[in-house]
């Protein structure tokens, strides 16, 4: 039962990361220990599975997918995302500075704990690390494309950023958001939802499918290159994590944003500038940012004409970086 318990508290983590756009669930899997032990276990809902269920029956099925642990850590995470709603974006709309250097914080550490997990560091490795880091902050400077309703683009966009919340650094939701498929999937999600709309519906069902494929599949190929290339791979997943970094910088100036009409649909409005922004927040109207612009405290207070936090800032920081050694060292001790 105590192990339990303790996935579930780590899968509640891994919920509450999801929440925060930027910050992936994998990398929470990752200082946790459980993130190979994760991916085996996704990779197993595969023809082994039947095989397994004709053989041995339900008791046999659920072990070859590990599904008290699987079980423990999905209800974890529900319970996270929960949390996360209602208390981190709370959080998020008073002291996103606060918050997001409590991440950064804890996303350099967790880089540091990976890249200590590589021992050996040959060309190989610094050379998967750049390729990781370089990816990774491309990612967070891509302007987002225009999306495609097309429903194979809909399957696609499923499998790829499914593939995302694998991969510690990287957000599932704002790959969506690069696809030009975040203000498409999510309005259309909670229609079919509340209303049963059956065009609705087919997306959904068509974007559950995508995430299906994605996860069977990119779940067995971060499995092959964990046994067969294991230091090269947790280099790239350094990589990932420090390229993430300029994604959580706390000080940013919203540049680019779609703004929700009463009809459920966005659009681009006409200036960008700060002062809009605070307006549009000001009026209720909903907005989705596109580009941020990081800036110094300093540059943040002269142009907001708000505090920079610094102080908390760092003291935050150091919070989410002390955290990631300490549950390092609570998930040594429960082995």
């Amino acid at each position: 039962m105590k192990i339990q318990i303790n996935t579930a508290l780590k899968g509640m983590a891994m919920g509450i990361a999801e929440v925060i756009p930027g910050v992936s669930g994998g990398t929470i899997a990752f200082i946790t220990g459980i993130y190979e032990k994760l991916i085996d276990s996704i990779k197993a809902f595969g023809p082994q599975l039947f095989t397994a269920l004709r053989e041995e029956g339900i008791t046999g099925a659920w072990k070859s997918i590990n599904g008290n642990f699987l079980l423990a850590l999905l209800l974890g995470m529900a319970f996270g995302i929960v949390v996360g709603v209602f208390g981190i974006t709370h959080l998020l709309e008073h002291y996103p500075i606060l918050l997001w250097a409590f991440f950064f914080g804890l996303i350099i550490a967790s880089a540091i704990y990976v890249a200590r997990q590589v021992g050996r560091w040959s060309f190989v490795e610094i050379l998967a690390l750049l390729v990781g880091a370089v990816f990774a902050y491309w990612i967070t400077i891509a302007i987002p494309a225009e999306g495609n309703t097309a429903l194979w683009f809909v399957f696609l966009s499923g499998a790829i950023a499914i593939s995302a919340l694998l991969l510690p650094g990287i957000s599932g939701s704002f790959i969506l958001l690069l696809m030009g498929m975040y203000t498409f999937i999510i309005p259309t999600i909670k229609t079919a939802l509340k209303t049963f709309d059956a065009q609705s519906l087919q997306v959904l069902v068509v974007f559950a499918l995508g995430c299906l494929l994605g996860l069977a599949t990119f779940s067995r190929v971060l499995s092959w290159t964990f046994k067969h290339f294991k230091t090269p791979t947790l280099a790239l997943l350094t990589g990932f994590m420090i390229g993430s970094l300029n994604k959580i910088w706390p000080w940013r100036i919203p540049e680019q944003w779609l703004e929700k009409t009463a009809s459920g649909e966005y659009f681009k409005p006409e200036i960008f500038t700060y002062q809009a922004y605070q307006s549009t927040l000001a009026a209720g109207n909903e907005v989705k940012l596109l580009v941020e612009n990081n800036v110094a405290p300093s540059a943040f207070s002269a142009i907001t004409g708000d505090g920079s936090y610094l102080l908390g800032a760092v003291i935050c920081a150091i919070l989410g970086f002390v955290l990631v050694f300490i549950m390092e060292r609570l998930s040594y001790v429960s082995k």
